[in-house]
């Protein structure tokens, strides 16, 4: 009978550190991509507030890439004084290290949140999700009490249509608490993008199966738009 040698302490030792330095490895790269993807972003918006500094005031979008890629969000939303700070592949837990750059500086009359979804495809849970939305209201609070914020209900996505029960899951507890919160606003947008058959309306997508194409963006907004108040560029007398 052929027999498996067998490794020393040490050696055991020392495999399980090599695993680990591996996987440490591995995560600190994905960490650092991600940080550089951030870094473009802010430049960017450094750069818009430079050339174009928006007024106090204005709305604020802010939030993952479905923010960053509607890039039509003010023909979409026409009469509304908008700054859309999306940030793609962030998290509710990246918006929270990043609010005093994105957020608390605008001064803004409202907030619109859209984040959630890669925190739950990266495997947090919905009460560790739901934390963070406290901490973020929390924040915003200390600085400006009673600024309107509207968080986003998550939405279907082909691409991600197996996560459908968690994503309800989350939209059931997040409503629960922001009505328990004076101008805590939830805007309802899950079965606006399902279609006939109960499934994601492949038509409201882009190629990649997850972001929203201009018909999707335009639900958005319809639906978005009620929650605005009175128009930022009153018609003229």
């Amino acid at each position: 009978m052929r027999t498996i040698p067998s490794f020393s302490a040490e050696k055991r030792f020392l495999f399980v550190l090599a695993i680990g330095l591996l996987a440490g490895a591995h995560g600190w790269a994905q960490t650092a991509a991600k940080t550089n993807l951030f870094e473009q972003s802010f430049s960017r918006f450094a750069e818009e507030d430079r050339t174009n500094p928006p007024p106090a005031g204005a709305i604020l979008l802010v939030g993952d890439s479905l923010f960053r890629k509607w890039q039509t969000v003010r023909e979409d939303l026409p009469g509304y004084q908008l700054i859309n700070r999306g940030f793609g592949g962030s998290m509710m837990s990246d918006l929270l290290v990043y609010m005093d750059k994105l957020v608390l500086p605008y001064r803004p009359r409202m907030i619109v949140v859209n984040e959630g979804g890669n925190d739950l495809q990266s495997g947090r849970t919905p009460e560790e999700l739901l934390a963070d939305v406290k901490t973020f209201v929390r924040r915003v609070r200390e600085v400006m009490p009673d600024v309107p914020i509207v968080f986003d209900g998550l939405t279907p996505s082909p691409a991600r249509w197996s996560s459908r029960d968690e994503r309800l899951r989350f939209n059931v507890m997040l409503k629960s608490y922001l009505a328990t919160g004076k101008n805590l606003i939830y805007l309802d947008l899950f079965d606006a993008f399902l279609g006939p058959d109960g499934k994601p309306d492949e038509t409201l997508f882009l190629e990649d199966r997850l972001h929203n194409s201009a018909k999707g963006h335009a639900i958005r907004a319809r639906l978005m738009r009620p929650l605005l108040g009175p128009s930022d560029f009153p018609a003229p007398q």
